[in-house]
């Protein structure tokens, strides 16, 4: 499961809509690769902020351990809502486009956010608190409350650490193919060698979310 976190941060960072043009652009624009590294800054923040928001408040819940099977079916079943969705609604909405680029933060919030890049984890990190009830001991119910509060604070740190080691993985990759064009390739292959990510996107968003449903259902 982490290797699934780190495998979506990277696909992330490899998707243009998160943000690698920009930074691309403005090392084109400044003339040197320290602006493109710059760039990355606010936008791994912003990345960092969008996963954290959905992640840690999900997180806060799964300490109610009877009812996190039924949680992680509904949470994998909204992903591949999402992703059809996707699939269905392709255009990008105008005013995502307006956000100024010194707003960085800001545009890379809104667009991990719009695409949903937290929901596509929203799964994995259920399954990981999940395990980390299943190996801390007795059941919840023997705990009382300081057991309880101990396995929140546990499972806010798991969805702390997948947030943290998935935007590392996004901005990594990102910035990794943001050089390669800025430095060798130029602007030219963008027009002669497209993927259509937003395809790949919708539909990787379907086979995570079906991929978390099965793995709650499994687990019973």
């Amino acid at each position: 499961m982490w290797a699934g976190v780190v495998a979506i941060g990277a696909y992330h960072g490899v998707n243009p809509a998160m943000g690698w043009p920009l930074a691309v652009a403005n090392g084109m624009t400044d003339r040197r690769g320290s602006a493109l590294l710059a760039t990355f800054v606010p936008l791994g923040a912003g990345h960092l902020l969008a996963i954290a928001i959905v992640l840690v408040p999900f997180a806060l819940l799964t300490w109610l351990v009877a009812w996190q099977r039924e949680i992680r079916v509904v949470a994998g079943a909204l992903v591949v809502l999402f992703g059809i969705s996707r699939l269905m609604l392709r255009r990008h909405p105008r005013w995502l486009m307006r956000v100024r680029p010194t707003q960085l933060l800001l545009w890379s919030l809104l667009m991990a956010t719009a695409h949903g890049a937290a929901l596509m984890l929203l799964p994995i990190v259920m399954g990981l608190c999940q395990t980390t009830a299943a190996t801390a001991g007795p059941p919840l119910a023997d705990w009382g409350h300081a057991g309880a509060m101990t396995l929140m604070r546990a499972n806010i740190g798991t969805a702390i650490a997948v947030s943290l080691l998935h935007s590392a993985a996004m901005v990594t990759s990102g910035l990794l193919v943001a050089w390669i064009v800025y430095r060798y390739l130029g602007l030219r292959v963008l027009r002669s060698a497209w993927l259509d990510l937003d395809l790949v996107w919708a539909l990787s968003l379907v086979a995570s979310g079906a991929a978390g449903v099965y793995m709650a259902l499994s687990a019973a």
